[in-house]
């Protein structure tokens, strides 16, 4: 029993060097943790610690603990924590005398098997509570910095991913790129996005599909943006497919676009393949809202521009060859251009002058046109048939949320009646 119970402590005190030599936790700290658990336990066992002395050396990874007590006279002892009889203390030292103290040695051994378990058990807890403040402190002020990690797990909903202390970092799936296919030992690159702490169990959660990412990526490999000559103002993303960056130059003589981009784009090739294949476009940023808008959807050129600044929204006139190119592949040139300005866009084809002669309200078919249909078409700001046929079907399918077949009878009804 009495080699088990030395065995427990040993291992104890090799815990103790373990937490010294793999925890980040300053000595100071140690100390304190340590000295707090056998605090603990000899409450447990006394009912109080307030007479005795726990010294800790962590360096080493040994402790003593001494109880004081008083010396009472034989048959006068109360509380046996706290007062010695005279004939005990005696057997420590022969001179001791009724009222002195007496400073004693506990093996903690005599402790026994359950108060050294708790012991641990009491020390690890604090440790661990310790570790998640030392992660939670040294993550949260990271936040919008771009990390390296070895994938270590991959799971349906999020990669496991552990940096070069081996902390636990969470990539979840709505974070990464579509393109993105993980194997374990594989060196990823990610943007820290936040620090939860629930319950003071910190979770590091990292990105690639922020807007910031791709701006700390542009920050690394474009010298006048990290000298502070070139800012970017705005960033939009559709990540693996395309985004939109809009930048500023602080100096006349360097052009904001061809810094970001380089010589034959090679200061975003890199880029590029980091984020797997997802097209860049680089413009010129303006604080004149309709300039703004004319340059986010480029390469479309713009024949007039519509500014309603209470509802952020922009009504866009265009040549009808200019419709798709403003839209682009998917609606996504129009999508990433509003993310950008972050404006509602609205693009109409411009219209002749013996077109705009005459013009029917959406009401007036309601013989034809299912009036929820209607409705619904109105809900997006069109109310007569020419501002129908004038913007794109895609726009309509999607802002309204009707089905294709829908909105092409729809068309087909608006047509037949200016064909009369």
């Amino acid at each position: 029993m009495a080699k088990k119970e030395q065995e427990l402590t040993a291992s104890m005190i090799d815990t103790f060097r373990e937490f010294k030599e793999t925890k980040n936790i300053d000595r100071t700290t140690l100390v304190s943790v340590l000295e707090e658990s056998f605090r603990n336990v000899l409450a447990k066992i006394f009912g109080s610690d307030e007479n005795f002395d726990v010294i800790v050396n962590p360096d080493k990874g040994d402790f003593e603990i001494y109880r004081n007590r008083v010396v009472v006279a034989d048959g006068e002892v109360e509380d046996e924590n706290k007062e010695i009889a005279l004939s005990e203390a005696q057997k420590i030292e022969p001179d001791y005398e009724v009222g002195e103290d007496v400073s004693e040695k506990v093996d903690f051994n005599k402790f026994g098997r359950r108060a050294i378990l708790t012991l641990r058990q009491t020390l690890a807890s604090k440790i661990l509570e310790l570790e998640h403040d030392s992660l939670y402190n040294k993550y949260k002020d990271r936040v919008g910095q771009v990390i390296s990690g070895e994938v270590y797990q991959v799971w349906k909903r999020e990669v496991l991913i552990v940096d070069d202390e081996n902390n636990e970092l969470m990539l979840p799936k709505t974070e990464q790129i579509p393109g993105d296919n993980y194997r374990k030992g594989e060196t990823v690159r990610a943007v820290i996005l936040r620090v939860d702490n629930d319950n003071n169990n910190p979770k590091i959660i990292l990105s690639r599909t922020a807007p910031i990412f791709l701006q700390r990526l542009l920050e690394a490999e474009v010298p006048e943006i990290a000298e502070g000559l070139v800012a970017i103002r705005r960033i939009a993303r559709l990540p693996g497919e395309r985004a939109k960056i809009a930048v500023e130059s602080f100096d006349e003589r360097i052009d904001p676009v061809g810094a970001c981009v380089g010589v034959k784009g090679s200061r975003v090739h890199g880029i590029v393949r980091e984020l797997c294949n997802e097209n860049l476009d680089v413009i010129n940023y303006s604080a004149n809202t309709k300039l703004f808008i004319q340059r986010a959807l480029a390469p479309a050129s713009i024949t007039s521009v519509t500014i309603d600044e209470e509802n952020k929204k922009a009504e866009v006139f265009l040549k009808p060859e200019e419709v798709s190119l403003a839209i682009g592949r998917g609606g996504m040139n129009i999508k990433l251009a509003s993310m950008l300005t972050e404006y509602t866009i609205d693009v109409f084809r411009e219209v002749g002058e013996n077109e705009a002669d005459e013009d029917i309200y959406l009401d007036e078919f309601s013989d034809e046109i299912d009036q929820w249909v209607i409705d619904a078409i109105k809900g997006i700001g069109y109310d007569t048939a020419k501002q129908v046929l004038n913007a794109p079907r895609d726009m309509i399918v999607e802002k309204a949320d009707l089905e294709e077949e829908t909105v092409d009878n729809v068309l087909k009804v608006l047509r037949a009646e200016f064909e009369q």
